[in-house]
């Protein structure tokens, strides 16, 4: 089993800057292998709609949602067993929750994000 442990989010002015990092514990042989990346789920959704924010897979390929193109950045570090998103000029728009997520089927807790003035 792998656990998945969310840091960092919290409020911000809008085109302000917010750094969220995953750490993964437990059973984390060949982690390297496996696409990481984040997700969210913004206010009054279901809990099926899951937003495509950034992936990155174990060579270092990265996929990101249309909506954050340009402005956030996705990185890891085999080495720590973390992977960290960092958004910039981020918008009001992107007030969800962030869950970290270990293919093919591990999530993290979810982590609040908060773009308001």
């Amino acid at each position: 089993q792998v656990q998945l442990e969310e840091t960092g989010g919290g409020l911000v002015q809008p085109g302000g800057s917010l750094v969220l990092t995953c750490t993964a514990s437990g059973s984390t042989f060949a982690l390297g292998l496996f696409t990481v990346g984040w997700y969210r789920r913004a206010p009054g959704k279901p809990l099926t709609q899951h937003e495509l924010v950034a992936t990155i897979t174990g060579g270092g390929t990265t996929m990101y949602g249309d909506s954050v193109k340009g402005r956030f950045s996705i990185s890891r570090d085999n080495a720590k067993n973390t992977w960290t998103l960092q958004m910039n000029s981020l918008k009001p728009e992107d007030t969800a929750t962030y869950y970290c997520y270990l293919g093919p089927n591990y999530w993290g807790q979810g982590k609040q994000v908060t773009v308001s003035s």
